[in-house]
């Protein structure tokens, strides 16, 4: 018999909460990955999985929900919360690498006032049509955003950064883009979302070839980088460390 997932989001900003019920395996692990991703491509301050009603049918399928929401907390950033997670799932969790920042609570309503007690992380988002002065109001605003969250040490490459992130959607996607910098745990992230699912794949041009070095140049300028699909396109995103 087929296992059957439920993934159902109940809201999204400020802070994002996805309920899951039914059974996890090998097969629907991949239904939560695409849930999980949607929820964090809007950049909620927070999001929260309520896993109460989610039953785990092998072993493996511990290692498929670790996988998922501890490979997701390395972009946004943003922290995430599991629900009424049993005491298995909880010590799985906390014992997998890289799940430091992957948290616990009795319920969401628990979690939803924790959330609501912390400072709400720095963050700017624009709109922006597919033009080449789209660029140029990038480079402003990042460079405003630095000076005014005094990471001025990062505001030259974080702008040359963001150039780039946003002239690859002018030359090839030619959607509206929804542009957010931010600030969180000493790291300037940028990111882009776009209309278009084709995927940016870096080039290695020659050395007289005119263009494709956009993400070849993101890729040596910041710590990470990567795309996550979404429904209607694509989310380029990527951060530096900015420590004061």
């Amino acid at each position: 018999m087929t296992s059957q997932l439920v993934c159902r989001p109940e809201r999204d900003l400020p802070v994002a909460i996805l309920r899951v019920s039914g059974v996890l395996d090998l097969v629907t692990g991949d239904a939560l990955e695409n849930a999980v991703g949607r929820c964090l491509s809007a950049q909620p301050e927070a999001l929260l999985i309520d896993v109460s009603e989610l039953e785990v049918s092998e072993p493996g399928a511990l290692a498929v929900l670790s996988s998922i929401v501890c490979r997701t907390a390395e972009w946004p950033a943003v922290p995430i919360v599991l629900c009424g997670a049993g005491p298995q799932t909880t010590a799985t969790i906390a014992a997998w690498p890289g799940c430091a920042s992957v948290g616990t609570a009795a319920s969401c309503e628990e979690a939803l006032a924790d959330a609501g007690a912390e400072p709400e992380p720095r963050r700017i988002r624009v709109r922006l049509r597919p033009v080449p002065d789209a660029c140029r109001q990038v480079r402003q605003l990042v460079n405003q955003a630095c000076t005014a969250w005094h990471r001025r040490e990062v505001s030259a490459v974080a702008a040359l950064v963001a150039t780039e992130l946003v002239a690859n959607v002018v030359r090839h996607a030619h959607t509206t883009m929804e542009f957010t910098v931010g600030l969180r745990d000493g790291r300037v992230c940028l990111t882009v979302r776009d209309g278009s699912r084709t995927m940016p794949r870096p080039r290695n041009p020659d050395t007289s070839d005119t263009g494709g070095r956009g993400l070849q140049l993101v890729r040596e300028l910041t710590d990470a980088w990567g795309v996550l699909p979404v429904p209607d396109g694509k989310v380029v995103w990527t951060h530096l460390t900015a420590l004061a």
